[in-house]
């Protein structure tokens, strides 16, 4: 089912703003040894602009990480994932601020990243939620589109729809692309309103048709609703003021889906900070942006994915990537992996995103998830074949090795079986392993798969993970027109710069980096973002004959409204992207326009991006469908000082790595954090940090810079 006109007029469109705060051009941190801070702390280019003391704290499925910049230096700390989430966030707070002898009372700032909402998504846990929409239009959410995740799969299911038929409620009325043709009743929606109230719903989702174009009616219901329940209402205009239906619609259900819990958990961490002293925290989302809590809790949708966009901002901080391509990032965690790319500079956004099935179209960082984490369950299926994850163990029991109850095999037993993470490691800085327990695990796991040993299986275990994480990466680069060989990879999470070198390898990849704060790096980026507001307009026209007088005026009101948004409109840098697409395609390419629109020039641009994403381009004429505007006000710069004092080397330890044969090999373990600037590693060697721990394999070999960035190079001299 779709809208009867999806090309609305101009004059008719509605608009919609989103206001956060994202990184998208300034690198800290290079990885051509031109650091901004000298590896003995006397630099200090990137100090922070106003001496401020903040914290960023980011939860993650397993682990809850923090990075505190504070007196020209930065501490991280990380610490177990609780339920609920804010005690283990205050608890990661107070050990970072423990650890840098300050007290809480004395940080200025705070950012936070959390997986509230995408955890009420992924776990079918978020509020009761009703659907009100335009009569004739209920099933929309349950029609959805033509395409099938399994084309040819006869038994292949849709995701139930978060909002079930006896949920979803019509009321009368009709509106076009050209404006109200039956206005709604007052009536009817104060007896919908009772009707809900009868039902105990706990949000409420209004999507009426062609609301996006004029939201006379929508605007109705919502205020009726809100004035006569005691519950959240989220309109669609408000929260996707966009055309296609089913997305709008689908988008708006999620906001409401998630509202409460984030309502919630966000109105207790504002308390519990205020109660120790913080200052209130601001709220990464998934765009890349922070905004204040107020902001969050009205548009709850937008925190979707904010942990691993996160991860993506503080990777484009860290990482000068002018002699590449771009980058492509790895952050495997202790649940999962999100690939994403960074390319000139800025993280790559999207507005067409998926979350278990679920579309939303609200702007994004482009992370693409995959259900292996450190975590992740090792298992063998039906069939006999060895799989892993997306189940995983957790923060508790979590793997084997923890020693905290757990029994099922996980990628971090195998890690432990293989040699890459010693029985001597602490996890964390504080979580011994029980390496036993690891291979008792990994040994039932080769009785089951038929294998030899627990070496056997741990090797199969890494192979697969391995090979689930390889075909996310050319997810992201291959299948989009890039080769991954111009590319060098970032990267981080407290498992990724084991796995990291491997994938490399597999994709041809030469040069790997991982960022000193690498373990937390999704914390270090909350510190690394800036503020910036979007905003965007329908505009449904061809290319060839819009009047450029109309265009710009459409993008002299987007300006004016995303400027009047910043907290300093002097200092913001202004964008204007425009989405396009060939007349009679269903989806578009979002391409830069110029200060001055030019129809050739953006049509050139679509060409462009249309044969890269799709390997040709068209003689055809090009539709304008939306125009877009940015406005970014670069904050202040986070501080990293690295003072890696030599004498690193702590032993060596036997280790299994792919294509050595099966023989182990005599890898040196360094303690990374004293290795000083400009010293070198030839693999096979481990690095070990608090928070993570990288694998240098045989041919491959690193480098420290200035600011404590490790540097491997693919085809280094094996030692």
């Amino acid at each position: 089912m779709t809208e009867t006109n999806s090309n609305p007029k101009t004059d008719n469109a509605d608009e919609t703003r989103t206001a956060s705060t994202a990184e998208t051009d300034r690198r800290t941190l290079r990885t051509d040894g031109g650091a901004p801070v000298s590896s003995d702390g006397g630099g200090d280019s990137s100090e922070s602009a106003d001496g401020a003391t903040r914290i960023g704290v980011d939860v993650g499925g397993t682990f809850t990480d923090v990075a505190l910049s504070v007196d020209d230096d930065l501490v991280t700390a990380k610490v177990p994932s609780t339920d609920p989430q804010h005690v283990g966030v205050l608890e990661g707070l107070r050990k970072a601020c423990d650890d840098a002898g300050i007290d809480p009372a004395e940080i200025d700032e705070f950012a936070h990243a959390m997986t509230v909402s995408v955890n009420a998504l992924l776990e079918r846990g978020g509020a009761k939620t009703a659907l009100v929409t335009t009569a004739g239009f209920r099933d929309v959410l349950e029609i959805g589109r033509q395409d099938r995740p399994d084309l040819y799969d006869l038994e292949a299911e849709k995701p139930e729809p978060l909002v079930p038929r006896e949920r979803r409620f019509e009321v009368s009325e009709r509106t076009t692309a050209d404006g109200v043709e039956e206005a709604v009743d007052p009536d009817e929606v104060r007896d919908l309103a009772a009707t809900l109230r009868e039902r105990d719903v706990e949000a409420v989702a209004i999507s009426l048709l062609h609301a996006y174009a004029d939201p006379e009616n929508e605007e109705r219901v919502a205020e009726t609703l809100r004035e006569e329940l005691d519950v959240p209402v989220s309109a669609s205009h408000e929260v996707l003021a966009e055309f296609r239906e089913f997305e709008r619609t689908s988008t708006t259900a999620v906001d409401a889906y998630v509202r409460p819990a984030i309502d919630r958990y966000v109105g207790r961490l504002v308390e519990e900070a205020e109660d120790a002293g913080v200052p209130a925290p601001r709220i990464m989302q998934a765009n890349g942006g922070i905004a204040d809590p107020e902001t969050v809790r009205d548009h709850a949708v937008t925190t979707t994915l904010s942990g691993p966009a996160a991860g993506v901002v503080g990777a484009a901080a860290t990482v000068d990537d002018e002699d590449v391509e771009g980058l492509v990032t790895f952050d495997m965690g202790g649940t999962s992996s999100d690939v994403s790319l960074v390319r000139d500079g800025r993280a790559e956004r999207t507005t067409d995103a998926e979350i278990d099935g679920l579309p939303i179209r609200t702007p994004m960082v482009d992370v693409n998830t995959v259900g292996a984490g450190g975590g992740s369950i090792a298992w063998v299926d039906a069939g006999g074949a060895l799989r892993v994850g997306p189940r995983s163990s957790g923060a508790d029991p979590g793997p084997a090795c923890y020693g905290k109850g757990g029994t099922e095999p996980t990628v971090t037993d195998a890690n432990v079986v293989l040699g890459y993470i010693g029985p001597e490691t602490a996890l964390g800085g504080e979580m011994t392993l029980d390496v036993e327990a690891a291979r008792e695990a990994l040994e039932r796991l080769a009785d089951e798969a038929g294998l030899e040993s627990a070496l056997e299986a741990a090797r199969g275990v890494y192979r697969v993970a391995n090979a689930t994480m390889t075909r996310t990466i050319r997810s992201v680069t291959v299948e989009r027109g890039h080769d991954p060989r111009e590319f060098a990879l970032v990267a981080f999470g407290g498992a990724g710069p084991m796995h990291a070198a491997t994938l490399a390898d597999s994709l041809e990849v030469d040069r790997v980096v991982v960022p000193r704060p690498g373990g937390v790096l999704s914390a270090f980026g909350l510190l690394a973002a800036d503020e910036s507001y979007d905003a965007v307009r329908t505009v449904g026209a061809d290319l060839a004959t819009a009047d450029p007088a109309n265009i710009e005026a459409v993008y002299d009101d987007l300006v004016a409204d995303v400027l009047a948004d910043a907290s300093d409109p002097d200092a913001a840098r202004v964008e204007r992207p425009a989405d396009c697409r060939y007349a009679g395609q269903s989806f578009e390419l979002t391409v830069p326009a110029d200060e001055e629109f030019d129809a050739e020039t953006v049509a050139e641009r679509f060409h462009e991006a249309h044969e890269r994403a799709y390997g040709y381009a068209l003689d055809e004429a090009v539709e304008v469908v939306n125009l877009r505007a940015t406005a970014t006000v670069p904050g202040s710069e986070p501080t990293v000082r690295h003072e890696g004092p030599g004498d690193a080397r702590v032993g060596t330890r036997e280790a299994h790595f792919p294509g050595a044969g099966t023989e182990p090999r005599q890898a040196t373990v360094y303690d990374r954090d004293r290795l000083a600037a400009g010293s070198t590693v030839s693999g096979p060697a481990i690095l070990e940090q608090a928070e993570s721990t990288t694998v240098v394999p045989p041919t491959w070999a690193g480098e420290i810079l200035a600011d404590g960035t490790l540097v491997m190079t693919r085809g280094g001299d094996s030692q």
